[in-house]
């Protein structure tokens, strides 16, 4: 795996700049993607790194100010490569909207919800995502939200594709004592909408957290 991979623009020919490209890419998202989105990366002048992996975040985009280029964009690496391309064209989408209005429009406003979709658009299709993801992706993409986690439904079907079958919370019984990725453990409470409600050990102090967050059983 690599951890912090950068993919940067250099004084090169530009099919030297485009091999180069394909080569990352095609470790991280579906074939038919990648020749648009070199596009894209090359045209926009962004910067894209590929992380290790960040449980509050799968990617960002960290714009230049007062620079036409070298605005930043990072996607962790652990991600399958269907929700890799969603997250980076989400990112390019912020970088779009940046560019077009700047700091004047809310980062997940009607603004970006319509770059994200118009991008998108392009690879709604079963050359790129298998027919499961699709038709559900389609469906968000009608009203897109701030992040891809919290459409149960999206995340379910791109789960389904990862390398590591993953545990959620909504799987465990309630009182059933769990770890989260970071180590924190709690006890299951009942559930409240998306989320339940659950206490942290020792101090059993109150948390909502997410149906859909992976855990680790723990058995005394």
């Amino acid at each position: 795996m690599f951890f912090c991979e950068s993919i940067s623009i250099k004084m090169q020919a530009a099919d030297t700049i485009r091999e180069r490209y394909k080569l990352v890419l095609e470790r991280y998202i579906p074939e038919a993607a990648i020749e648009r989105i070199i596009d894209w990366i090359i045209g926009y002048g962004v910067h894209l790194t590929i992380t290790k992996e960040r449980s509050t975040k799968h990617g960002d985009f960290r714009p230049v100010p007062g620079k036409s280029t070298g605005h930043k964009i990072t996607v962790n690496h652990s991600l399958n490569k269907y929700a890799f391309l969603i997250t980076l064209v989400h990112e390019i989408a912020h970088f779009d909207t940046w560019v077009r209005f700047g700091n004047s429009v809310s980062s997940h406003g009607q603004e970006w919800k319509n770059s994200f979709k118009k991008l998108m658009h392009e690879f709604l299709d079963e050359s790129v995502f298998p027919s499961d993801v699709l038709s559900v992706l389609k469906i968000h993409m009608s009203n897109p939200a701030a992040s891809s986690s919290r459409d149960l439904v999206l995340m379910k079907a791109l789960k389904n594709y990862d390398t590591e079958l993953s545990i959620f919370l909504e799987e465990l019984e309630e009182n059933q004592r769990f770890r989260l990725l970071n180590g924190r453990e709690f006890i299951k409470g009942p559930k409240e909408r998306k989320t339940f409600r659950c206490f942290e050990v020792p101090g059993m102090q109150a948390y909502r957290i997410h149906a859909l967050a992976e855990v680790e059983p723990v058995h005394l």
